[in-house]
């Protein structure tokens, strides 16, 4: 993200950072698009959830689970531990602290082509035991009920754009529906741990190897959940990707917001989500 999160005071970030005995000059990186990140030193990288669209209890199961891969993988960029033990921490009643050890390397974006290594990586972690607790990764679209009214009536956005353009393709979006309904009746029954979003903006290239980073949407799931950002094929995974995004981007676009950078980015993927069904 590139704006600072509204209602988040500094000393509420360094408070939490204290709780992992971490102290010194913390640097804003504008990287990602979702969290929000800092880094101190070079040594840590800290990773920041708005929990109005992260659940905490979701994002707690998500940290335990990749701090339990991290002992089984050595690519797993794993949550360290809080004095207490956590892996999350509240810094208020909006926002959610987690830690990672800083990682020296070259990454790509969403949309580059992903690094053949990654397969590897995938098939390993994908053969491992899933840790105790491991989420299992959601099949239905969140907010889709909410997406499918605004189909039949989409009512006053605060983005006159984002309106614009979502009844132009109201059409599209209906079969899209469809189809991830139809490609849901062929799932396979496999379930295996998945990354979730192992695109190469979330692979680091480092000295020592490729490591996988941001692991909040780790769950058990069909390795396709995985591999079809590696194929690059239509499927019901890549599709559900993108339906999920046009229903989280069009709740951010209806509601009131600044007019910021992230608030371009959004009316920006979202027009081309909709333009790609």
């Amino acid at each position: 993200m590139e704006d600072l999160p509204a209602g988040l005071p500094d000393q509420d970030l360094r408070a939490g950072l204290a709780r992992f005995g971490i102290t010194g000059p913390v640097v804003y990186a504008p990287v990602g698009f979702g969290d929000y990140h800092w880094t101190v030193y070079d040594r840590w990288f800290t990773s920041v959830s708005d929990l109005t669209t992260k659940p905490l209890a979701g994002l707690r199961q998500a940290m335990e689970t990749a701090a339990s891969l991290g002992e089984q993988l050595p690519f797993v960029v794993a949550p360290v531990r809080a004095d207490d033990g956590d892996t999350v921490v509240l810094l208020n009643d909006r926002y959610a602290l987690s830690v990672f050890p800083y990682v020296t390397g070259k990454s790509g974006s969403f949309g580059d082509p992903v690094h053949a290594g990654v397969r590897e990586l995938l098939a390993a972690l994908h053969r491992c035991d899933p840790p105790a607790g491991c989420p299992v990764a959601a099949i239905d679209v969140p907010g889709r009920d909410t997406l499918t009214a605004l189909l039949d009536e989409p009512g006053e956005w605060f983005s006159a754009d984002a309106r614009e353009v979502f009844v132009a393709h109201t059409g599209v979006v209906r079969a899209a529906l469809t189809e991830l309904d139809e490609l849901a009746l062929l799932l396979p029954d496999e379930r295996v741990v998945t990354h979730g979003e192992p695109h190469a903006g979330n692979v680091i290239h480092t000295p020592q190897g490729l490591v996988l980073v941001d692991w909040d949407t780790v769950g058990l799931a069909p390795p396709e959940r995985d591999l079809w950002l590696l194929d690059d094929e239509r499927g019901f995974y890549s599709l559900r990707w993108a339906i999920n995004d046009i229903a989280e981007f069009s709740e951010k676009l209806r509601a009131p917001h600044e007019q910021s950078r992230d608030a371009e980015l959004t009316l920006h993927y979202f027009t081309e989500t909709l333009r790609s069904l």
